[in-house]
C-alpha cells in the first residue's frame, strides 16, 4: 500500500493539474498541425534551468524566460520569414539542447532532463494549480478564434479577430504551461504531455467540445495514474506518464477503427 504523505499529494495535485492544463491547451496545438513545436519548445528550457541551478535562483524562471523568448522569437520569425514554426523551433531546439547540456552541472543534468516529482512543495502545488487553471481560462477565452483562424485566417481577420496576436498570446501559454510542467515531467518530456492526449482525443471525438474535453481528461488520466504508478514502483514519474499517454493513445486507434 502507497503511505498517503503530504509529499504524495503534492505530487498527484501537481501532475493532475499540468496533465489537465497539457492537455486541454494541446487540443489546439494539434487542430493547428503543430504538435513537433509543443514538444520541441520544452527542451528551449533547458539553459534557464540550468542558469538557475548554477547563479542559486528559481530554476522555473529562467526555464520560463527562456521559453517566453523562444516563443516571441519563433511568433515573429514565422511572421517575417517564408520558414514554418516547425523549422525555427526545431533549430532554436537544437540550439538550447546543446547549450544546455553543455552548461548544466551534471549531477542536476537528468533531474533537469526528466523532472523529479518527489521534490515538488506546497508552494509549487498551489503555483501549479493557480497558473493551470489561469491559462485554461484564457485558452478557453480565445479558443474558438484559434479555431476560425485555422478554418480560414482571411476569414478571422476580416471577422475583426487579430490573429497575430492571438497566435502569440497563444504560444506564450504553452510555454508558460511547459514551464510549469518542467520540475515534474523533465525538459524532455513535458512536451510530449501536450501531443499525446490530444492526438487520443482527435481519433475518437466527433466534435470540438468532446475533442478538447476527451484531451483534458487523457492528461489527467495520464499523469494522475503516472505518478500514483511512480509512487508504488518507485520510478521516475515522467517516463511512466508518457507511456500511459502512448496507452491510451494506441486504445483511441483501436476505438476508432471500431467505430468507424
Amino acid at each position: 500500500m502507497i503511505p498517503v504523505t503530504e509529499t504524495f499529494l503534492f505530487s498527484l495535485l501537481t501532475g493532475t493539474f499540468v496533465g489537465l492544463a497539457t492537455g486541454y491547451i494541446g487540443s489546439l496545438m494539434v487542430l493547428k498541425k503543430m504538435a513537433l513545436v509543443g514538444d520541441a519548445l520544452s527542451h528551449v528550457a533547458l539553459p534557464g534551468l540550468a542558469l538557475g541551478l548554477l547563479f542559486n535562483f528559481d530554476p522555473f524562471l529562467g526555464a520560463f524566460a527562456f521559453l517566453f523568448l523562444a516563443a516571441v522569437v519563433t511568433w515573429h520569425l514565422e511572421r517575417n520569414s517564408k520558414l514554418s514554426a516547425e523549422t525555427i523551433v526545431g533549430v532554436l531546439f537544437v540550439l538550447a539542447l546543446a547549450v544546455g547540456i553543455l552548461i548544466t552541472p551534471e549531477p542536476e543534468l537528468l533531474e533537469a532532463l526528466f523532472g523529479d516529482i518527489t521534490k515538488v512543495g506546497l508552494i509549487d502545488t498551489v503555483l501549479t494549480a493557480v497558473i493551470s487553471i489561469l491559462a485554461i481560462f484564457t485558452t478557453k477565452i480565445i479558443y474558438k478564434k484559434i479555431i476560425l483562424g485555422i478554418i480560414s485566417e482571411e476569414l478571422a481577420i476580416s471577422s475583426g479577430i487579430k490573429v497575430s496576436r492571438i497566435n502569440l498570446l497563444y504560444l506564450l501559454l504553452v510555454a508558460l504551461i511547459v514551464a510549469v510542467g518542467i520540475k515534474s515531467i523533465g525538459t524532455l518530456l513535458v512536451g510530449v504531455l501536450v501531443i499525446i492526449p490530444a492526438a487520443s482525443a482527435k481519433n475518437i471525438s466527433s466534435n470540438l467540445f468532446r475533442y478538447s474535453l476527451l484531451s483534458s481528461l487523457f492528461g489527467v488520466i495520464s499523469s494522475f495514474f503516472g505518478v500514483l504508478l511512480s509512487s508504488y514502483v518507485e520510478l521516475p514519474a515522467g517516463p511512466l506518464v508518457v507511456l500511459l499517454g502512448t496507452s491510451i493513445f494506441v486504445i483511441s486507434l483501436f476505438v476508432n477503427k471500431i467505430l468507424s
